[in-house]
């Protein structure tokens, strides 16, 4: 029977947001979300597709015509219920998943028009069960006297950690830091995801039956040999990729260069931003944010808030840019100055930072990425005055596993080598995320870790 509420617009509901001109003096979040309206709106632009090729395009294979269809008929607890039984962190997700490029890419809808808005619609629904302090249903778990321990606390290993907790796992989680999540915590700006959002997700996983320790630095407090030692049957390492590279360019050891892990670590997980945390951050006048993903993004509109001009130096033109399309367009919002197919040859200063001096590039034939290569114009070179340059060109994996997991093996980028279904080279260990795979996304780090639980639950099946 066709859908009598049925919403034929061709775009998608708008997301109100504050001004540019207010968001970039603030650290609020920048996106507001849908109303009850709007999202019963939006939900009902959805075709309902029997084969939903929206659901192939989720690391996580959440039912989206599912939870979209009980949006549409004011069923909000329940869409979210439908989420939740395979995403673990749908707030999380509704807000910096990369949907053009995943379940909105694939959506039949967007054949004709605009792909219907599922993030916003799972944002909501999130939202919606959060203001209602809606918690997961833990009455009928069958508890397993199993224990298993999660190095990190991530998006692959919170992910994991509640997957398991679902099946009836004793689970333990790792984390290094004072607080739990990971890049969630650390690397997303509060603009962008609130850390209040985070708190509360882990929250839910707490609630599920799993321990979290924290400041514990597993390599230094224990070993993951001695966990096995300790009674827990598995270990799944979901670490991450928290070690920053750097270009090796002249001026990268003065004052005032930072990478885009410690700049963002500094404003985001210990609140530089706010005066009353003594979190040392320099307040620079003018800086220079090196890079073009979504890090670079974060880091430039952070540093915007903190009052300085700022610019983007990327090698490539902006349609090579990995950063998302929604994030370039939010930092060109912001007032954020782009300055493409430019790379730094060297910083200037001789304690501090003066300036950074560039060359101008043009594009090449295609490289292994895939991408045309970026190739120096002969005497193009030219100088940025700032007192400040950030880093943003990429991180790999924390060597400190290494030398703590008996039998695993690594990769030349340092990252962890595992198999299809997660499992390393060691017997009982899994790993999954950046750790492997080197810097990705947090949904994919999430998939990795919904993987990894499957694979850890047969194998503790079969012992």
């Amino acid at each position: 029977m066709p859908n009598p509420n049925y919403n034929n617009d061709l775009q998608k509901s708008p997301m109100p947001a504050q001004a540019p001109e207010i968001r970039n003096k603030n650290f609020e979040e920048v996106a507001l979300g849908y109303d009850a309206e709007t999202a019963v709106k939006e939900a009902n632009r959805c075709l309902n597709c029997k084969n939903a090729p929206c659901v192939s395009g989720c690391p996580v294979n959440v039912k989206i015509p599912q939870f979209i269809d009980a949006l549409a008929n004011g069923e909000f607890l329940r869409s979210y219920e439908i989420i939740k039984s395979t995403n673990a962190l749908p707030a999380v997700c509704g807000r910096v998943c990369p949907q053009e490029n995943q379940c909105e890419g694939l959506c039949v809808r967007g054949k004709k028009g605009e792909s219907v808005a599922i993030g916003r619609l799972e944002r909501f629904a999130a939202d919606y069960a959060n203001e209602q302090d809606a918690s997961p249903v833990t009455n009928d778990i069958e508890q397993k006297d199993i224990k298993v321990a999660v190095i990190g606390s991530g998006p692959s290993g919170l992910t994991c950690a509640g997957d398991l907790a679902k099946l009836g796992y004793k689970v333990t989680v790792f984390e290094a830091f004072h607080t739990a999540g990971g890049v969630l915590q650390y690397g997303i700006p509060q603009f962008r995801l609130p850390k209040e959002i985070v708190s509360k997700e882990i929250e839910s996983l707490r609630a599920l039956g799993v321990t979290i320790q924290l400041n514990m630095v597993i390599g230094k407090v224990f070993t993951v040999d001695e966990l096995f030692e300790d009674g827990y049957k598995a270990v799944f390492i979901g670490t991450g990729a928290g070690l920053p590279a750097f270009m090796n360019i002249e001026g990268e050891s003065l004052r005032g260069v930072y990478s885009a892990n410690e700049f963002l670590t500094r404003v985001n997980l210990m609140k530089a931003y706010d005066d009353k945390f003594d979190t040392p951050v320099k307040k620079s006048q003018r800086v220079a944010v090196v890079g073009g993903g979504n890090v670079a993004m974060d880091s430039a509109r952070c540093a915007k808030r903190l009052g300085a001009e700022v610019y983007i130096i990327y090698r490539r033109g902006e349609a090579e840019m990995p950063a998302r399309a929604e994030e370039v367009h939010h930092a060109k919002e912001e007032g954020i100055i782009f300055r493409n197919l430019t790379n730094p040859t060297k910083i200037l200063g001789t304690d501090e930072v003066t300036g950074i001096e560039c060359v101008e590039m043009t594009l090449g034939d295609p490289d292994a990425s895939g991408r045309r290569r970026p190739v120096e114009k002969e005497g193009s070179n030219f100088v940025i005055d700032v007192d400040c340059v950030i880093m943003a060109i990429g991180t790999t994996p924390n060597p400190l596993i290494k030398s703590t997991a008996t039998g695993v093996t690594f990769n030349k980028r340092g990252c962890i080598i595992a198999d299809e279904n997660a499992k390393t080279t060691a017997d009982g260990i899994y790993a999954g995320g950046d750790a492997v795979s080197g810097a990705a996304t947090v949904i994919n780090a999430m998939g990795a870790g919904k993987i990894a639980a499957n694979s850890i639950h047969e194998y503790l099946q079969n012992m």
